[in-house]
């Protein structure tokens, strides 16, 4: 099970490894970013993620980009919010807080263009940069 509060955009190109730091017990390896890079939107607009999104069973998205998504029921019992933002049309990042399966994860960064687009987290607590990789560790180790 993943258990996130995070911020999900495309990775710029110019995206480099960072420091190496301490959060809670885990050494985390960071990714530095051009604050400006960030602006670059992700390859699907909008409403395509919204629409991919809608499409999830058990997916509730709101025409101003807000989402819940909820378990089937059954043990374990998990759900994520989100909040879609664009700019221009395009698809800027994600915020998503929650807990889901790896599987469900999945589903859902499909709906945003993974795995055809690179993505980049930030973990909004700790306010830093990491790769898919290094947030699927720390999201299941949390």
């Amino acid at each position: 099970m993943y258990r996130f509060h995070t911020t999900i955009h495309a990775r710029p190109a110019e995206a480099t490894p960072g420091m190496r730091v301490e959060l809670a017990g885990h050494t985390v390896q960071t990714i530095d970013v051009d604050p400006t890079s960030l602006r670059v939107p992700c390859a699907c607009s909008f409403e395509e993620a919204a629409e991919a999104l809608s499409r999830l069973p058990r997916m509730y998205c709101e025409p101003d980009g807000s989402f819940v998504w909820v378990s089937p029921g059954n043990d374990p019992v998990w759900q994520v919010d989100g909040n879609l933002y664009d700019r221009d049309g395009r698809l800027l990042f994600v915020d998503l807080k929650g807990t889901c399966p790896a599987e469900a994860f999945d589903d859902l960064l499909r709906a945003l263009g993974w795995p055809a687009t690179p993505l980049l987290f930030q973990l909004v607590r700790e306010a830093v940069f990491v790769d898919e990789a290094e947030f699927r560790r720390l999201a299941r180790a949390s």
